[in-house]
């Protein structure tokens, strides 16, 4: 299992100066209010520290999600603390925004008539034992009308569903989708999970002796647990907590259902009374996120259910947020295809000092060159120059005769083709401008 202390990440606001330009105090119901941009807040003053006036310390860069205060708290910001502290009763998980993530889910999970996307819940871990099913067992007894399921049938877990969602809580993700082939037996299961994070999307099958078609609904969130990354149209809608096998010295609760399942619906029936009577408000709530596209679709049940408990809970939502996804762009700049070939290549041109081309056997030679890549490892050979071409034109990137700086001309790729990728898929990858033109140096 996953390792953490739970010790909060940030600092309490309370320490930025009066003049540091606070934001409105958020209102349980009302999304958070944000500065107006990152701030450079010297904390020296308050935090009583002297500093040599030859060289007085750099300030202090605040995010501005960090600077926002608490919210009036309500009955729902103590609920969730006490979710938030059963949870870590039984499971380590990965971090404090992890756990904070995987207890607004839960209590989201009860408002579902109310959200226009259904949040998976991808609890994922490199090998056996990291708490994966531990946590799912907690989910069970608190999340709105579970529905666990180990290696179903698409046909049964459809017909699971209803005009109110139930949670589907799938164990053993990886009998379904751990290898290529299971993956393409189980297809039919990959487009039901991908249909069912937005509203309104049906599956339509044929019912009874004379084969009346009928549409089956598909939206509810779901926790979805086993080794190895899950596919990546479900990680893309996912809420990715990337657990880890407990170390030495760390102790959780063993759960026992007869002794602790009481207490955990006790827990589950105080958010549901909570977050009964707020359906309406949470439908029309359209909070300001720290995220953008799928990713903000993916959180926002998470953001409103913090902001109508309010306390710290807008704050800790919109910091879980940025930071896991976060987290998630790295990952997937880090692992092969994908924009891991468009990032390794942008550190190429950058490296290269921005040259307006680049052959493809010198392209070629660095990327199998990189003992840290997974490139040298594509083929006998390393990556070639058609595997190079076909992982490229996905992003609408094709080779083609360029003119070297000795005159000569060689098959190779132009630096310009792949500037909208590299906006798109690997941004924070030596940044270009909207031009282009911005960071050639």
């Amino acid at each position: 299992m996953e390792s953490t202390s739970h010790q909060p990440d940030v600092a309490a606001p309370a320490a930025v100066p009066a003049g540091a330009g606070w934001p409105p105090v958020a209102r349980p119901g009302e999304p958070g209010a944000y500065v107006p941009g990152p701030q450079a807040v010297d904390l020296s003053t308050d935090c009583g520290q002297v500093h040599d006036e030859a060289e007085p310390a750099a300030p202090t860069v605040l995010n501005e999600i960090d600077l926002m205060p608490d919210a009036e708290a309500t009955e729902g910001s103590e609920a969730l603390a006490q979710l938030k502290a059963v949870i870590a009763k039984f499971v380590i998980l990965p971090s404090e925004a992890a756990l904070d993530a995987a207890t607004l889910w839960v209590a989201a999970t009860h408002l579902q008539g109310s959200w226009q996307h259904a949040p998976r819940l991808a609890v994922v871990g490199p090998a056996k034992r990291c708490g994966k099913s531990r946590l799912l067992d907690v989910l069970s007894e608190t999340v709105h009308q579970p529905v666990l399921t180990v290696n179903s049938t698409p046909a049964a877990v459809f017909r699971s569903i209803t005009e109110v969602p139930p949670t589907l809580l799938v164990d053993e993700a990886d009998t379904i989708f751990g290898s290529p082939k299971m993956a393409e037996k189980n297809e039919e299961m990959r487009g039901l999970l991908n249909a069912g994070h937005q509203r309104d999307r049906y599956v339509l099958r044929v019912v009874g002796n004379d084969h009346t078609p009928r549409k089956f609904h598909t939206f509810a969130m779901a926790a979805i647990a086993g080794i190895g990354d899950l596919p990546d149209t479900i990680m893309d809608r996912s809420i990715v907590i990337r657990m880890r096998r407990r170390a030495e010295g760390e102790r959780v609760s063993p759960y026992r259902t007869r002794r602790d399942q009481p207490a955990l619906q006790e827990i589950r029936d105080r958010i549901a009374r909570w977050m009964a009577p707020l359906a309406d408000q949470a439908l029309h709530l359209e909070p300001a996120m720290p995220v953008e596209d799928r990713a903000a679709d993916t959180w926002e049940p998470l953001v409103i259910t913090a902001d109508l408990a309010g306390g710290p809970w807008p704050r800790l939502a919109r910091q879980a947020c940025k930071r896991m996804v976060d987290a998630e762009v790295r990952t997937e700049e880090d692992n092969p295809g994908g924009a891991r070939i468009l990032a390794d290549i942008r550190r190429i041109f950058h490296a290269a000092g921005e040259p307006d081309s680049i052959a493809t056997d010198q392209l070629l030679f660095t990327l199998n060159g990189d003992p840290e890549a997974p490139w040298a490892e594509a083929g006998r050979g390393g990556l070639t120059p058609r595997g190079l071409g076909a992982m490229l034109r996905e992003f609408g990137i094709s080779s083609g005769n360029v003119r070297m700086p000795d005159g000569t001309q060689r098959k190779g790729y132009l630096r310009h083709k792949f500037l909208d990728a590299w906006r798109r898929y690997c941004p924070a990858v030596h940044p270009v401008t909207a031009t282009g033109a911005g960071s050639r140096g």
